[in-house]
């Protein structure tokens, strides 16, 4: 998924004359900590909550107040991988999403990234999930794919994370299966020398509340 089928064309963009007072009810009614700040269609920057509540004066332009990030942004066919690497990067809440030619195309929550990178994932499908310990060079997604297919189960997603440097046996590749009974797909993977780190069988998730986002986005800043 790019960027551009990312944006949420609810969120306002604040230009430079408009009010402290307006943009903080905005952030209100939205319930965001941050607006981007546009000025003639092209992008200026993000102005957040905390440095318009320092301003002071509600009549105040926004125009005025600080700006954040006004080099960081994505282009509309970055993937959404980069579009959450950059919000890991600079802990933001909303990124600014711009053409080639630098015009503002639209605003993404990172609320709503986070969703969509839960589904991306399957995290709202019901079947388990299993963790392998290997040695980087032993990984071969096609090897292991073979393996757990002969247990007439699917791979719905997966995520794998290189070893710490000097620790070539520390990888790990997390696992999402269409099923929860995966006794059968373990005993196969131990046969052929597999590490099992864990294994969860977990039920579907019917709805992602910001508490379980929270989580996910410190498991994937670690």
């Amino acid at each position: 998924m790019l960027a551009a089928e990312l944006i949420d064309p609810m969120l306002p963009a604040l230009k430079p004359t408009d009010s402290i007072g307006q943009a903080l009810d905005w952030m209100q009614e939205h319930r965001v900590g941050q607006l981007v700040l546009t000025d003639q269609g092209e992008y200026r920057g993000v102005v957040s909550e905390e440095l318009l509540l320092d301003a002071g004066d509600d009549e105040r332009p926004v125009g005025e107040v600080m700006r954040l990030f006004e080099q960081t942004y994505v282009l509309d066919e970055q993937h959404l991988f980069e579009v959450l690497g950059l919000v890991i990067q600079h802990q933001m809440e909303i990124v600014a999403v711009i053409s080639e030619d630098r015009e503002f195309s639209g605003t993404i929550s990172v609320t709503e990234l986070l969703k969509q990178f839960a589904h991306e994932l399957g995290v709202q499908e019901g079947g388990a999930i299993l963790i392998l310990n290997m040695n980087e060079r032993d990984y071969s997604m096609s090897e292991i794919s073979r393996l757990i297919e002969s247990n007439n189960v699917k791979i719905i997603s997966s995520y794998f994370s290189s070893a710490a440097y000097g620790m070539p046996d520390r990888s790990r590749l997390t696992l999402k299966l269409n099923r929860r009974d995966i006794t059968p797909v373990i005993s196969t993977l131990e046969r052929f020398g597999y590490q099992i780190e864990a294994a969860f069988a977990n039920t579907p998730i019917e709805s992602i509340d910001q508490e379980r986002l929270d989580s996910l986005l410190r498991y994937l800043n670690t």
